[in-house]
């Protein structure tokens, strides 16, 4: 958000004082997910958002402009910014420097109160102490003054006084941590995850500079990995971002930008041609992925809106059929961001915005912005409401397609699919669906599984891109129709939603398993678009898994029954070296081109078996980023699909 938009109040005094003390911080390290999430890698991860975010809500408050974030040789991480810096002066209720308070007190920091920081994202004064909790090892160098001070901890405890170690001509806070790995199960920083949180918050923050380097990756010359994420017209930026991939139905992008009530509000929004709409909500920063009032409020404003607008001017009269609200969002792509000063969350995972003042602020914010847009833009505004009557059109004949459908109910017998070999067990959380590529494959899998608790569903070739299909396409597909009744997922019993149900699904571990050449990757990513986009629960419940079945068998001349497999060259590498010592003329490769080239006792044990094969678990970390993947992977434009590959690409996998 740009600083000449909406006015931030500043208070030119940041001290002790201003650092108010809530509670201790004793339940952290027994407890870390309850502060984290979880202590995998979404948790590592976590621990950076926490400290940026702090570093953010100085620039929020108009005093910092650049952030730096460092991944260091350890895995350790480094965020500088240019801030005031955290205070240094004695606090007077707890007789410690207000930095030791700030690092070793849960729910201590300036942002509670509203002196310092009118708005502030992150845990809300958590987020610092539980890094330092959580870390092995953390230093925190604090530029104020006109001098540097530091001061070292270790699990959330100080092993330093604070200290000046030099003087210095600007203000800021450097913060350097070592997570903990008693505590992580995963350690290593991915690279492309931190990318995507500073990219969405270069978006949602205009005009602040957000580097990313990665120290423990050098070029030929040396010099480490790094990106830097600006943005000058913020939301409009990102909604092109998330759009790149597909085909625009306007030029234009809507942008909004003002203040109702006390509340900044920032809207983007423009329709493409395709079948889906994805509307991304945050609230000071934070992703609201289950909405709020925010999100109601301008779902609220765009219908009744365009709904006026289209009535006013006559261009429903030839409608037949009564228009749903969902039909004016089919094709939307749409960002929207409010700073509230006060945010009340609420749901199962604290992101849904629950105040209820903001909800008409947004409403209303939009439909006048909206009103105005479609008054001077005519030939956009009809081709936006041709979009809404050809949505409505496809969602009846989706209606229809799907009572086809579902006439016959998939919990009766006869409703399942003839394909599926089914599991003995009724228990979903125990058991296991393989969605299979092809049937030879297939056969196999079914020789091989154990039929207690898994189920085998080959697939013939390659499934509908739903990413370019319209809806009553889907479900007049016949493989689709067997994932949704073998599952056992409905889809919208009403003709106005889209809404999938898995109230009823059959299996909690549903495992796509296809070959590991080029054509099974495609297949895939083909079964990833249809889950993401027509079955999301199924992915944000962890349901989804994809299955990783070994390249390579490795054995030993005048060795029987003596062999390993292998997922990668490094390991066939490893397996000459130890047991042929090196030497090629003693060592057998089977190069495995497909699953159907393995026995099912070999696929039981290399990739079906609990014990020990290896399982991906499809997670969805960043909506947006994973909408701007598919639609570039699977969408109209080749050259953003070109562009993706070429950067992407660690290798090339060439069969004979």
């Amino acid at each position: 958000m740009a600083t000449e938009d909406i006015e931030i109040e500043k208070q030119q005094e940041y001290a002790a004082d201003n650092i108010q003390v809530l509670e201790g911080l004793e339940a952290v390290r027994k407890r870390p997910a309850m502060y984290i999430g979880d202590i995998s890698g979404r948790g590592l991860h976590h621990l950076v958002y926490e400290v940026v975010d702090n570093s953010i809500d100085e620039a929020l408050a108009g005093y910092a402009r650049n952030i730096e974030v460092t991944i260091l040789e350890n895995n350790g991480i480094k965020v500088v910014d240019d801030g005031r810096g955290i205070p240094v002066d004695m606090h007077e209720k707890m007789h410690k420097p207000a930095l030791e308070v700030v690092l070793t007190v849960l729910h201590a920091g300036g942002k509670f109160d509203k002196g310092s920081y009118k708005v502030s994202g992150g845990l809300h004064g958590v987020g610092v102490s539980c890094v330092n909790a959580l870390s092995d090892y953390l230093r925190a160098e604090i530029h104020r003054d006109g001098k540097i001070h530091m001061q070292e901890y270790a699990f959330g405890k100080p092993t330093s006084e604070l200290k000046v170690i030099g003087e210095t001509d600007h203000t800021g806070t450097t913060i350097i941590f070592h997570p903990d790995g008693s505590i992580f199960t995963e350690t290593v920083y991915d690279y492309e995850t931190l990318a995507n949180r500073l990219r969405d918050l270069a978006y949602l923050n205009a005009g602040i500079s957000l580097t990313l380097t990665d120290m423990r990756e050098l070029d030929e010359n040396g010099n480490p990995r790094s990106d830097r994420f600006f943005s000058e017209e913020g939301l409009k930026e990102f909604v092109k971002y998330i759009d790149q991939g597909k085909e625009p139905l306007i030029e234009d992008i809507i942008d909004l930008r003002t203040e109702k009530n006390g509340v900044p509000v920032e809207v983007a929004m423009t329709y493409n041609t395709s079948f889906n709409e994805n509307i991304y909500s945050y609230v000071n920063n934070i992703n609201t992925i289950e909405g709020g009032t925010h999100l109601t409020g301008f779902r609220r404003g765009l219908t009744s809106t365009l709904k006026k607008y289209a009535e006013d001017n006559h261009l429903l009269d030839k409608l037949k059929i009564e228009l749903s609200k969902e039909d004016f969002r089919d094709g939307l792509t749409a960002v929207v961001s409010v700073k509230v000063a006060e945010p009340q969350f609420e749901g199962q995972t604290k992101t849904k915005l629950g105040n209820n003042d903001v909800g008409g602020v947004v409403q209303s914010a939009i439909s006048e912005a909206l009103r105005y847009y479609l008054e001077e833009h005519p030939k956009q505004a009809k081709a936006i409401v041709d979009k809404v009557i050809l949505a409505a059109q496809a969602r009846h004949a989706a209606y229809n397609a799907r009572m086809k459908v579902q006439r016959k109910s998939p919990l009766s017998g006869a409703g399942l699919p003839g394909k599926l070999a089914d599991c003995k067990s009724r228990d979903a959380e125990s058991c296991e669906l393989f969605l299979v590529e092809g049937d030879s494959a297939g056969g196999s899998a079914k020789q091989g599984r154990n039929p207690n608790f898994q189920a085998i569903l080959p697939l013939r070739g390659k499934i509908l891109n739903v990413e370019k299909a319209m809806d009553h396409k889907v479900y007049e597909s016949e493989e689709i129709v067997n994932i949704f009744k073998a599952l056992g997922v409905t889809i919208g019993t009403e003709e106005d939603s889209k809404e999938a149900n898995i109230s009823k699904l059959r299996y909690h571990k549903i495992i796509i398993m296809t070959d590991a050449d080029v054509d099974g990757a495609h297949i895939a990513t083909l079964l990833m678009t249809f889950f993401f986009r027509r079955i999301r629960p199924i992915i944000d419940n962890g349901y989804l898994y994809i299955a990783t079945p070994p390249l390579y068998k490795c054995s030993v001349k005048g060795k029987k029954n003596f062999y390993e497999y292998a997922w990668n060259d490094q390991q066939v590498q490893r397996f000459v070296d130890v047991h042929c010592n090196g030497d090629r003329s003693k060592f057998v490769l089977q190069r495995y081109k497909g699953l159907g080239e393995m026995n099912p006792e070999q696929l039981w044990e290399t990739t079906m078996d609990p014990e020990n094969r290896m399982l991906k678990q499809v997670s969805l970390i960043d909506a947006a980023d994973a909408d701007h993947t598919f639609s570039v992977l699977m969408g109209e434009e080749v050259a953003p699909r070109r562009e993706f590959i070429e950067a992407h690409a660690t290798y090339a996998n060439i069969d004979a």
